[in-house]
């Protein structure tokens, strides 16, 4: 066997040299001019390289930016929260639902920031609210690259951020409005600094890792630290410094991590809680217990109390199936699964060829920290028992990319070895058959696709097979070939989830029938024919088809609602493609309950004309110009009008806020104007405060009727005083 060099990988003679490590200390590059340093790129790198580089991220900009404004408002609960911190910083600062500051997101609000400021520039609307999803996408595809090419090859970079862009649950995520975005992009960060600091042992990298990693906290609290493990035991085995300085620099990257995501805590745990809003998603007004209960615990052992139903402990197994095959089942397998065989295989082969290198070899330890990140997520989104939705898992996909990209190119430049070349066929033949499989699953899509690939996989592996036997043309041939084969199913994926619009609270990738998992108040996704986010709800952005604005009004709708990606009507009734009756009095002018199940609790209702005219009369002169039970309701409404809605309950409408009391208080006090009945949130039947504050309102206050919609006027009792 071939004696490895010291921080190198053997390559056959024909193979091109891996690029050399960063320049040492003292050693620094000629100055150039920033902008030919752009252009540029390495002086070693051939020329085509950065311009290759730069090309891909434009393209990534541009594919992910398509059809932008189909989505609408997106998910509207957060859409709520970015227009309220766009008009009052201290809705910016806790990530309140209302400019009022009634009650917080169930979430910290760093994902909100970037977008509430992008808001309070262009106005409300859909390309403000999920621009910044799209560049967040592109950073990740760039950080990505850089981590990469710092070891491998610059075909190892692109290809990770060709993976990246095409697998379909990151084309989702990257542009949509819930917190994953950001999540993805600091745990991309988080792994490139990790891997810096390797090189030479420089505190100051693993410092910055805890810095990104405490963001990503603030981002979507304790689904930032799932990296931590493999990382933190991959520098204290491997970094190359002394064992007592790798344990120093580790304890300054948790204090660092402390300091970056604790000082929002800090203060927010500080704050009086009788001047800052309700902390959504708890059940005592604390951030703490909303972080290591209903956000931490909870979504491991499903004991979440306040969560969907309203009560503690697992819902009925809504969440779908856990055990190791979650990841390759009919509820995600199509939204990350595609190159997952292919990165596990690649990881194998990885970590074989760099095992007998010296302890600090960083090809090795760039192998285990993506792939022990990839492991340590995806295990535990396998077994965990409470709250879990597809999208979750773009948390994966960096890694799952850099994988594939370090993995290919290395077992390329062993061709020379018989079983290199092997394992590439294998890889190439796995992911083709794992392929055929996922295509199978949604047999009207594009139903030619998955012989072309499975086909084209077997053909690209007996290539690959006698490639060192072989020109440079045919051997170049097989590759093309393969790498086709093993990219068409998520491509095809991926382009009709650029082409759809996405609403609601739960959305997924692909076309109709790529998951299957359903939940409260809707099928998931339906067979053929179906509505692709049943989940969803169908909420559409209230607003008329076709109409754009950047202002606070009405949003952009694309034409699209939420269920068009599978071919259903704008604002089609979920689970069945066709469109909604019509509610008594008109077509929704008056603000018709819709939506998804549970009372609006994954999508709230489309507000007309007539109810946007009511709620906006001497909307001056209330705090709120109504309250609803349930986020997704108050949101449709909020947006609509562009004031503040109290979300009575927070998102399932089983928070305790406001209590019944300072509910009468408010009214009391003349600082809300209507009562909307509309739906009872996921608490508002089980006895709760919601409960409580909608039967006293009915019994003592008159009802309007606006088209479909009932709403209670707050200023004028039944009794007339």
């Amino acid at each position: 066997m071939t004696t490895l060099r010291p921080d190198h990988l053997p390559a056959p003679p024909d193979a091109p040299a891996l690029p050399p490590a960063a320049p040492a200390a003292g050693h620094a590059r000629p100055n150039r001019p920033l902008a030919h340093r752009v252009w540029r790129g390495r002086p070693e790198d051939p020329r085509w390289v950065r311009p290759a580089f730069l090309a891909l991220l434009l393209a990534i900009a541009l594919a992910y930016l398509w059809n932008l404004s189909a989505s609408g408002y997106a998910n509207s609960f957060y859409s709520a929260a970015v227009q309220a911190g766009s008009r009052s910083w201290k809705a910016f600062f806790f990530g309140s639902s209302d400019a009022a500051n009634a009650i917080t997101v169930d979430k910290p609000p760093a994902a909100l920031w970037p977008m509430a400021l992008s808001v309070r520039v262009l106005g409300l609307g859909s390309w403000a609210i999920l621009a910044p999803q799209v560049l967040m996408g592109v950073a990740t595809a760039g950080v990505l690259y850089a981590a990469v090419r710092r070891r491998f090859s610059a075909a190892a970079g692109l290809i990770a951020m060709v993976v990246l862009a095409l697998t379909p649950v990151a084309a989702l995520m990257f542009r949509f409005n819930n917190p994953d975005a950001l999540l993805a992009l600091l745990m991309t960060v988080t792994v490139y600094c990790v891997l810096r600091a390797m090189e030479h042992g420089r505190t100051r990298w693993l410092v910055w890792a805890g810095v990104a990693v405490g963001f990503a906290f603030l981002s979507k609290t304790l689904q930032a630290f799932l990296v931590l493990p493999p990382l933190a035991v991959l520098y204290a085995v491997f970094a190359p410094v002394p064992v007592r300085r790798r344990l120093g620099q580790l304890g300054l990257s948790a204090l660092a991590t402390v300091v970056a995501g604790g000082w929002w805590v800090a203060i927010v745990e500080l704050w009086p809680a009788s001047s800052r809003p309700y902390i959504g998603g708890s059940q005592n007004n604390s951030f703490l217990e909303l972080t290591f209960g209903y956000n931490g615990l909870g979504r491991i052992n499903g004991d979440e109390t306040g969560s969907v139903g309203g009560g503690g402990g697992r819902f009925g197994g809504q969440w779908g199936e856990t055990g190791i095959g979650r990841m390759f089942n009919s509820e995600i397998g199509g939204q990350i699964s595609w190159l997952l065989p292919a990165a596990l295989i690649l990881l194998v082969a990885g970590v074989w060829l760099t095992w007998r290198t010296r302890r600090t070899d960083t090809a090795r330890a760039a192998f285990l920290a993506w792939g022990g990140s990839l492991l340590m997520t995806a295990l535990v989104f396998s077994f965990m028992a409470g709250i879990f939705h597809q999208y979750y898992t773009v948390a994966l996909a960096p890694h799952l990319a850099a994988l594939v990209g370090m993995g290919t190119t290395v077992l390329w430049e062993e061709r020379s070895r018989w079983w290199a070349r092997g394992a590439l066929g294998v890889t190439v033949v796995v992911t083709a058959l794992w392929s055929y499989v996922l295509l199978g699953r949604t047999p009207d899509h594009l139903p030619w696709l998955r012989w072309a690939v499975l086909a084209g996989g077997l053909a690209g592996a007996a290539g690959l097979l006698i490639a060192a036997r072989v020109g440079r043309r045919p051997a170049l041939v097989a590759v093309g070939v393969s790498l086709v084969a093993s990219l068409a199913g998520p491509t095809a994926y991926t382009l009709s989830t650029l082409n759809t619009g996405h609403q609601g609270s739960i959305v997924t990738a692909g076309p109709s029938g790529a998951s299957s998992m359903g939940g409260p108040g809707g099928r998931g996704r339906g067979g053929p024919g179906g509505t692709g986010d049943a989940m969803a709800g169908g909420m559409r952005p209230p607003g008329r088809a076709g109409q754009q604005g950047g202002g606070m009004g009405r949003p952009p709708t694309g034409g699209q609602g939420g269920n068009q990606q599978n071919g259903g009507q704008p604002g089609a009734v979920p689970g069945t493609g066709t469109a909604p009756v019509a509610p008594p009095g008109g077509t929704g002018e008056g603000g018709a309950p819709g939506g998804g199940g549970m009372g609006g609790l994954l999508g709230g209702p489309t507000v007309g004309a007539a109810a946007e005219k009511l709620l906006e009369k001497d909307a001056g002169d209330y705090t709120w110009v109504a309250a609803a039970i349930g986020s997704q309701n108050a949101a449709s409404y909020q947006l609509t009008t562009g004031d503040p809605v109290m979300a009575i309950g927070g998102f399932n409408g089983s928070d305790p806020s406001p209590t019944l009391s300072q509910f009468k208080k408010y009214v009391e006090d003349g600082r809300i104007h209507y009562f909307i009945a509309v739906g009872t949130g996921g608490g508002g039947g089980n006895g709760g405060t919601s409960s409580e504050i909608s039967s006293w309102v009915e019994k003592d206050y008159k009802e309007v009727t606006v088209g479909g919609a009932t709403f209670y006027d707050l200023t004028r009792p039944k009794n007339g005083t």
